[in-house]
């Protein structure tokens, strides 16, 4: 039998109703209350949580946001205030049309001005011990050498095209020359106040009014400005055909490379207003590789200067924060620096193509930090720097004073032995041999006797002549073969040759600049757009309707380079020849006719034999404002004590730093 069968009970459906005594629903907020309460009451525990921390978030973001909003609103506030207020005068901006160069605070003023020392580093910067000096090497005179040692308001426009533009890798830089005396030297330098505020400007010498060609060069700046400040304001480089800018260390290149440019020419309104970037906008305190020689030459070079032509501290400061984020590049076992260091992190390393460093670039950095060193009193930027002069100069691997291109950072030692040129990667390394002693008051023998056995190398190894003009040139060697090839850079031999005998060297270095120069004239006036390639070839057999210049077809761009007008620069303050400005004339007309941008610029072209289509790069590299047009000024120039050849000594980016007093 089944057991009978279990249903379930019947299903009871019902209705709840809740009786109010006295009171109906009538959507109060207080019977909005009471059912809030009782939803919440009937939420778990973790629900609860989860809403109470979300309610704090939204509440510490609201606070964070009015604060914010508070601290901006009062900045515009206090800016528009400033602005009602009169302006004060930047310390040392006085340049007037026609300029007037201030003499800088540490150099050897004008005569019968007294020296005042130089400053010494503020509190929040590192420094050494309060009285450290510094004392340039003293070096016994050999008798031929001491024969020479004894002569003597607005913004910049919105008009940014941002763009993701890939870092460039800007090709090598050549180098520059001049020299002069006046500063007071590091052993002699008196202690200052660490607080003690920059001095007022001094001038020189009031220069002659402007003349025509002058002007021309300040109209070129000023449109290649144009450019600058309107498309690429605060970047590394204009690039002018498409408007926008291209990077490379992210600091400003081109500002700051113009800034002693902006001085000399007389531009006070682009000055004041690229010194307020420089005090607002620029930081180094970040992730970026930089080069060490292209940024010391550009970055510390330019502060260095302009800081000496204006008096105003805020250059030096930040020419003393900018050098101490590049020491850690000589932080190697052989202290021969590596390429490239990072200024935020302090980290430094090698090419990525090679573990070497090129010998130019290691070499060429010293008159900069030397003059920190003299200028804060802190050794460490010298001392870093003379190790490795002295490491290159007791290396073997010579050859009659020339050296190779490449040096290993670990070994201390030349690689890629047997091949020599002035050009790339070795050129500024003879530049600076002679600069250094200049320098120095004319002290450190060795390095002038570096260089003189360099030149007198040059002429046993590398000098030729061409046809069928018998243009005197300097070629290559490598592994005893020669090669009649050379690089526009080598146009910076000329001026350094004529800046030697300028200092008391023998009469046959300004025979052989006057021929290298005729060479580098040449080399421009022989090309179709008057603008001469990156690299020439010489003809060294006569041949029928060949021209004593050729050129590859991979080696006919411009990059607006200095060299040919810097030495045009020195040749003219040397002898006085008028053809020197003509030659200079006839290259800035030729750049507006064939690298002028008209909605603002200068572009570097890649076709110097075809003027109706020159190819424009869409470039116009830093060093065309702060090396270019400031030579062609100076050329012009009817005032030779504008920046004098005997107080001044340029670095290899034209920038003017004094030369130190003798004891």
């Amino acid at each position: 039998m089944y057991p009978p069968s279990l249903q379930p009970p019947p299903h009871r459906d019902f209705i709840s109703v809740t009786l109010s005594l006295g009171e109906n629903y009538d959507n109060s907020k207080g019977w909005r209350r009471r059912s809030c309460w009782r939803k919440w009451k009937q939420l778990s525990r973790l629900q609860r949580n989860v809403l109470l921390l979300l309610l704090a978030f939204l509440i510490i973001c609201g606070l964070l946001s009015y604060m914010n909003t508070t601290h901006h609103w009062k900045a515009l506030s206090g800016r528009s205030s400033e602005k009602q207020k009169p302006r004060p005068d930047i310390p040392g901006l006085k340049p007037v049309n026609p300029p007037v160069l201030p003499a800088p605070q540490t150099a050897g003023a004008a005569q019968g001005l007294p020296e005042i020392p130089p400053q010494k580093p503020r509190k929040h910067s590192r420094r050494g011990p309060p009285s450290l000096q510094i004392r340039a090497p003293d070096k016994d005179s050999k008798d031929r050498i001491q024969d020479w040692v004894e002569q003597e308001r607005e913004e910049p426009g919105n008009a940014h095209k941002e763009e993701n533009s890939q870092r460039t890798v800007i090709s090598w830089r050549g180098a520059v020359i001049e020299h002069e005396q006046g500063t007071e030297s590091p052993s002699r330098r008196a202690d200052v106040p660490t607080n003690r505020p920059a001095p007022e400007s001094r001038t020189q010498k009031a220069s002659a009014p402007l003349n025509k060609r002058q002007k021309a060069v300040v109209e070129a700046f000023r449109h290649a400005w144009k450019g600058y400040r309107k498309y690429a304001w605060g970047h590394d480089e204009l690039r002018p055909l498409s408007k926008s800018f291209g990077e490379w260390f992210g600091l400003g290149l081109t500002l700051v490379d113009a800034l002693d440019t902006m001085w000399i020419l007389g531009l006070t309104k682009e000055f004041e207003e690229a010194r307020k970037w420089v005090s607002q906008k620029l930081q180094f305190q970040k992730d970026v590789d930089v080069n060490l020689f292209e940024s010391t030459i550009r970055i510390l070079g330019g502060l260095l200067s302009t800081y000496h032509l204006t008096g105003d501290s805020l250059f030096l400061e930040k020419a003393k924060d900018f050098g101490n984020r590049l020491l850690p590049a000589f932080k190697t076992p052989s202290k021969i620096p590596f390429s490239d260091v990072n200024i935020g992190t302090g980290i430094a390393h090698p090419p990525r193509w090679t573990s070497d460093s090129t010998v130019a670039e290691v070499t060429s950095i010293q008159l900069e930090f030397r003059e920190l060193s003299r200028l804060t009193g802190n050794e460490k930027f010298q001392e870093a720097v003379v190790e490795v002069t002295q490491r290159v100069h007791s290396l073997s691997g010579k050859k009659d004073g020339l050296v190779p291109m490449f040096i290993n950072t670990h070994s201390g030692h030349f690689t890629h032995l047997g091949v020599y040129t002035l050009g790339a990667r070795a050129d500024s390394y003879y530049e600076y041999l002679l600069k250094q002693w200049i320098q120095g008051g004319k002290k450190e023998t060795q390095l002038l006797e570096d260089y003189v056995e360099a030149i007198e190398g040059v002429k046993t190894h590398l000098l030729r002549s061409s046809e069928p003009s018998k243009l005197t040139f300097v070629g290559e060697l490598a592994h005893g073969r020669f090669s009649a090839k050379m690089d526009h850079l080598v146009c910076f031999l000329p001026g350094t040759l004529a800046l030697g005998a300028h200092h008391g060297l023998p009469a046959e270095h300004m025979d052989l600049a006057k021929a290298l120069m005729e060479t580098c004239y040449q080399m421009n006036r022989q090309m179709k757009t008057g603008l001469s390639p990156e690299i020439a070839h010489f003809n060294m057999v006569p041949q029928e309707g060949h021209q004593d210049v050729e050129v590859k077809p991979a080696d006919r761009h411009n990059l607006l380079r200095p060299e040919t007008v810097e030495s045009l620069f020195y040749l003219h303050r040397c002898t006085g020849d008028s053809k020197y400005r003509d030659w200079g004339w006839e290259i800035l007309q030729s750049f507006n006719t064939y690298t002028r941008v008209p909605t603002g610029g200068y572009s570097s072209i890649n076709n110097v034999q075809d003027p109706q289509n020159p190819d424009p790069r869409d470039k116009m590299e830093s060093f065309f404002l702060g090396e270019t047009l400031k030579y062609l000024f100076l050329l012009f120039s009817d005032n030779a004590d504008l920046l004098s050849l005997d107080t001044y000594v340029f670095n290899t980016e034209a920038h003017p730093l004094p030369i130190w007093t003798p004891s």
